[in-house]
């Protein structure tokens, strides 16, 4: 009998491909459930760079009249993993390993988030699994407030390996 390696496997979800090919992925966000209830608004600016807005609305709005924790952590939860994805294409795996989120201030108002990797992020992360298969990598953001004031600090790890 043949033994099966565990391998950590994946494609990208049909639904979420046709929905990205036919009216690209900011408009496939904003309707995802959970961003369209947040009102969570990404816009890509470029391959290495999303920006993600959230208006204070009812429906993210917390018991003190201020942003609700998990939509603060929603908006920010998966555009590093796609980042990578996007540039270091189909002979990647990416995971989400793990995810810290620090609340430094209530949110109030629109709040936004940069999510941006260079270049040379992305060939370092080449050359890495180049030469060790693996890599675990941890990238930070942070969510301000419309005058600039930090809202939430967010760290993710991202778990990338070759196919």
């Amino acid at each position: 009998m043949e033994k099966k390696k565990n391998r950590l496997e994946y494609e990208v979800f049909p639904l979420w491909k046709f929905l990205g090919d036919t009216f690209g992925m900011e408009a496939t966000f904003e309707q995802f459930g959970p961003y369209h209830g947040a009102n969570i608004k990404p816009k890509i600016l470029d391959k290495n760079t999303i920006e993600v807005n959230m208006p204070l609305v009812l429906s993210n709005t917390n018991y003190v009249g201020t942003h609700f924790g998990g939509s603060l952590y929603s908006m920010c939860d998966p555009f590093f993993m796609f980042i990578l994805m996007w540039n270091l294409g189909e002979n990647y795996i990416v995971w989400d390993k793990s995810a810290k989120i620090d609340f430094v201030s209530p949110g109030k108002g629109t709040v936004k988030a940069i999510f941006h990797l260079a270049d040379e992020e992305i060939e370092t992360v080449k050359q890495i699994v180049a030469e060790n298969k693996k890599t675990s990598r941890f990238y930070k953001a942070e969510v301000v407030d419309e005058n600039g004031k930090i809202v939430a600090r967010l760290e993710k790890e991202l778990y990338i390996r070759r196919r």
